[in-house]
């Protein structure tokens, strides 16, 4: 008999003898590179404060995680709590975040644009043992907001600050101490025990904490590392956010894997990001489409050109053509499209061969150890060139949602439905041209539509409300708010955006227009028609 149910045992076991699961733990290549190359350049990490680096090698990076593994043990820290960071690329987030999982911890990335609205419910259903967040980044008080969420939040034992000068500072609070915690064999943490839970946007609801391990998480750096052919000589800059995958798996982890060099960048710039990358030899990054514009930009300007940059992971949004030229013809620069999400990490992606070729048309084929399938409403399969639902599954899945047994995640085969629609060429290669889901995508970023429907119809002015994406050259897509407002009401764009600051929303998630309209286009059971209201805001 068929089982009807998904069998993790059985996925695992395939995994593992195909050789997509290896049972190694991120310590193991920490030990390696400190051993082989303790002088190497490890890390060496920006700040847009500072005039001077924050340089490592692997000798000096192993045993500062060391020191913080120990940190973190003294604060009472065990296997499976969870510590929280939020963070920018400073070298603190990767050094809490390894030496967290040495001790058998689960990291939370976070994105420093997070308020008390998305964190208090973020770090509450995570029940975070220890936040750590910035005193102060880009004139935002991150401890005062930290402190003030700490006295609702129960389980939040500890808040660690980056330039404090309490005792909770990072420094004394972590790293003062004379005591070390050494990679252990076997490691504290599972390889394919949860390593990392990183919440989704929340576009259909609450956010919703996604598990990753060491196994799903090298499963990605192995195939990234293969399709680019990446080796312990490359350096890599993280400049997209290392509170997202794309910085967090696809640059830091990746980096570590390999035994490279780390180059981060904390606030991007594209003048400043270019001038890194030409002065420490950066040849890989990752990064959504406006990175890629202002490099070329940056370098048109007049900003040294990164002569090293070979390879550009590009994902978020389609890449305009032009972009993909201007870089090639320019820069020399092969960039490579890519899609993934949270749930399945890197899944398709260009190789630099076929980049010119096929970046600007496709969103890639499927990595090693990833398959996906185009199918019908039905679940049937369709044939290249038909658009249906993107389903994907492999070695780079997800392990569920946190504390949220209850949402059937995986089908009996294995497969997840992505929420995408897509259609795929005579050669496997995919196109996402369109979502199930209602996704606003602003620059790489999630925004979560729902929710930010949910303020407007709040505000005092407002009957009825949409959010859609319209085409924005640089970011891929704006927000633009359609209402209905109460008679003898008006609404300005300052107003809307004056509302969305005293609610504590995240500046990334604001709607950049706001259209009052009559009435908004329903079909006959009442549903709002988007597809109409895109069509206007581009009008």
């Amino acid at each position: 008999m068929t089982s009807t149910r998904f069998d993790p045992a059985a996925h695992a076991q395939a995994m593992r003898s195909g050789g997509y699961w290896t049972d190694r733990s991120y310590d193991e290549f920490i030990a390696q590179a400190s051993q082989a190359t303790p002088d190497k350049a490890a890390l060496i990490a920006y700040r847009h404060d500072r005039t001077d680096p924050r340089r490592f090698d692997w000798r000096s990076l192993a045993d500062t995680i060391a020191r913080c593994a120990a940190g973190l043990e003294d604060l009472g820290v065990s296997a499976g709590d969870i510590i929280a960071v939020q963070l920018p690329n400073w070298w603190e987030f990767m050094v809490v975040s390894l030496a967290a999982n040495r001790i058998g911890a689960v990291v939370n990335p976070l994105m420093p644009i997070f308020r008390e609205r998305e964190l208090s419910y973020m770090l509450g259903f995570a029940e975070a043992k220890v936040l750590v967040v910035p005193k102060v980044f880009r004139g935002f008080d991150h401890e005062q907001m930290a402190r003030s969420l700490q006295q609702a939040l129960p389980t939040l034992r500890h808040v660690v600050v980056v330039d404090g000068e309490g005792e909770d500072g990072f420094e004394r609070r972590l790293l003062s101490g004379h005591r070390r915690v050494q990679p252990s064999s076997p490691p504290r943490l599972a390889a394919d025990g949860m390593a990392v839970v990183m919440f989704t946007s929340g576009t259909t609801g609450s956010p919703k904490g996604v598990m990753h391990s060491h196994n799903t998480l090298l499963a990605c750096n192995q195939a990234l590392a293969g399709r680019f052919g990446l080796t312990t000589d490359d350096v890599m800059l993280a400049c997209s956010p290392l509170g997202h995958m794309t910085g967090y798996a696809a640059v830091m982890l990746l980096g570590v894997s390999l035994g490279a060099t780390l180059v981060l960048q904390d606030v991007w710039d594209g003048q400043r990001g270019v001038s890194i990358m030409a002065e420490t030899g950066v040849s890989f990054t990752a990064a959504s489409t406006p990175f890629l514009s202002d490099i070329c930009a940056a370098v048109a300007g007049g900003a040294p050109r990164p002569a090293a940059l070979r390879n550009f992971l590009c994902g978020g949004a389609p890449i305009p053509p032009v972009l993909i030229e201007r870089a090639a013809q320019e820069l020399g620069l092969m960039v490579c499209s890519l899609w993934g999400m949270t749930e399945s990490l890197s899944s398709t992606l260009t190789e630099p061969q076929r980049a010119a070729e096929k970046s600007s048309r496709t969103d890639g084929r499927a990595l090693d150890g990833v398959d996906v399938k185009v199918v019908d409403f039905d679940g049937q399969a369709l044939p290249a060139g038909q658009t249906g639902r993107l389903l994907v599954r492999g070695s780079q899945m997800f392990l569920g949602y946190y504390k949220r047994p209850d949402i059937a995640t995986f089908d009996a085969d294995g497969w997840f439905d992505t929420g995408d629609l897509a259609y795929a060429d005579d050669e496997g290669y995919i196109r996402i041209n369109g979502r199930t889901k209602d996704v606003l995508i602003r620059g790489g970023e999630n925004v979560p539509v729902v929710e930010i429907e949910a303020l407007l119809y709040k505000h005092p002015a407002v009957i009825a409300a949409a959010l859609v994406g319209y085409p924005d050259a640089r970011l891929g897509e704006r927000g633009c708010a359609f209402v209905v407002l109460k008679p003898g009401h008006t609404l300005t764009l300052e107003d809307l955006q004056a509302y969305m600051a005293e609610c504590k929303v995240a500046k990334q998630y604001w709607p950049e227009r706001v259209e009052a309209v009559q009435d908004l286009p329903r079909t006959p059971s009442g549903k709002v028609q988007k597809f109409k209201l895109r069509e206007l805001a581009v009008q």
